[in-house]
């Protein structure tokens, strides 16, 4: 069976989305970056992902786009880019050290060179810029003096035409929801009792690995006490004991995609206020869900989570909303409160996180996946959903 993808032609349809808002934003030009850790919206229009290095998307009105690269990625770009015309730029370099790193068999062309290629062909007078809020200054400066014109941000524009996905990054989404899932699997197939929380995550990550991701976006976990920690990184010491309550959340990437699983439990013998607490999460979540159902405003559903929790007095527990989107960034928009108006979409993708922190019992949450459709969701990480299912006919 093949695996889901983003064809070229996907790629060339988000391009002349984007030119449409350059022309009513009065913008000839728009100069995308991304590095190693804000990949997300140089994935979203050439799907390059550089490791040390950054990178960049330059793109006119008209004409085929330019990718900018180091030259120790330039390999990388040219297996990986839906587009062919890569340009080494001394800029893209790595930023980690001071020293200025000799690579003598790289092609250089510099920005300003660049530029005025695209001059040549074109007026610009206006540039869009995205990703400026991550960009070294040091970068931008040299951006600013070798574009020689009016700079506008257009981060905006490319976080809404993420918001709703297309069928194949719906597919890509099942498959990173899959991914993830099969790391949630193999913890609660394994006794977890006097293992460290590094080794139980490495279980995780080496079966989310074994299953397909193409990165471990983040492990998030933590045992015991240490659950109270919002984001905890796994501790190398902490042994998970008996009767410890268990939060890890493990968030897996395909094709650029980042799905997250987590489902709240505890091991051995453990005490009747940390079941109270899953027991909780797990009741908020089936209320939640009958609220993802297209054309319903969203905030309906954080309301319904949040009634719950007050309803019980669990509210000084919980620390954040319920639900944020999902897709190129494990948390992008949008990212809904209870005054939320905007309604749910078929083909926007979301991560219920929904959790209870500090209380009696310490603390977790549930992290799945759901894609809207015409008629309701579908669950991308039906290991949860039947994991709670099970959990509340457990009680009936």
């Amino acid at each position: 069976m093949e695996k889901p993808r983003i064809g070229k032609q996907e790629f060339k349809e988000r391009l002349e989305r984007i030119r449409e808002e350059m022309k009513k934003l009065d913008v000839q030009a728009i100069f995308v970056y991304g590095d190693e850790f804000r990949r997300e919206n140089l994935r979203y229009v050439c799907n390059y992902w550089p490791i040390f290095d950054r990178g960049a998307f330059l793109a006119a009105l008209e004409g085929e786009p330019i990718v900018l690269t180091a030259p120790e990625s330039r390999a990388v770009a040219e297996e990986t880019s839906c587009w062919p015309d890569l340009r080494n730029v001394p800029d893209m370099c790595a930023g980690y050290i001071d020293d200025t790193i000799d690579y003598p068999f790289a092609d250089y062309k510099s920005l300003k060179g660049i530029m005025e290629e695209l001059r040549q062909k074109t007026k610009i007078e206006r540039v869009g810029i995205v990703g400026m809020d991550a960009m070294p200054q040091d970068l931008y400066a040299n951006v600013e003096k070798s574009f020689g014109c009016e700079l506008v941000g257009m981060d905006k524009v490319l976080y809404r035409l993420r918001e709703v996905k297309s069928k194949a990054e719906c597919a890509c989404m099942r498959e990173a929801g899959r991914i993830a899932q099969a790391g949630v699997e193999a913890l609660l197939q394994t006794d977890l009792i006097g293992m460290t929380e590094t080794e139980a995550s490495g279980i995780a990550e080496a079966a989310a690995r074994k299953a397909g991701a193409e990165a471990i976006v983040f492990t998030l976990c933590s045992s015991g006490k240490r659950t109270n920690y919002v984001v905890p990184r796994a501790s190398t010491d902490k042994v998970i004991e008996d009767g410890d309550m268990v939060a890890i959340g493990i968030a897996a990437m395909y094709q650029g995609y980042t799905a997250t699983c987590q489902i709240p439990f505890a091991v051995g013998t453990y005490s009747k206020e940390s079941w109270e607490i899953i027991d909780a999460l797990i009741r908020a979540w089936k209320t939640a869900l009958p609220q993802l159902r297209p054309g319903n405003p969203m905030k309906n559903l954080v309301r319904a989570v949040r009634d719950q929790f007050r309803a019980e007095g669990l509210e000084s527990y919980d620390l954040y909303p319920p639900m944020h989107g999902s897709g190129l960034a494990e948390a992008e928009n949008p990212y809904p409160d209870e005054n939320t108006e905007r309604v749910f979409e078929p083909g926007m993708c979301f991560n219920t996180d929904i959790s209870l922190f500090g209380a009696p019992g310490d603390s977790n949450r549930i992290e799945a996946v759901y894609a809207v459709t015409e008629d309701g969701y579908e669950a991308l990480t039906p290991l949860v959903d039947a994991y709670c299912e099970k959990w509340l006919n457990s009680k009936a």
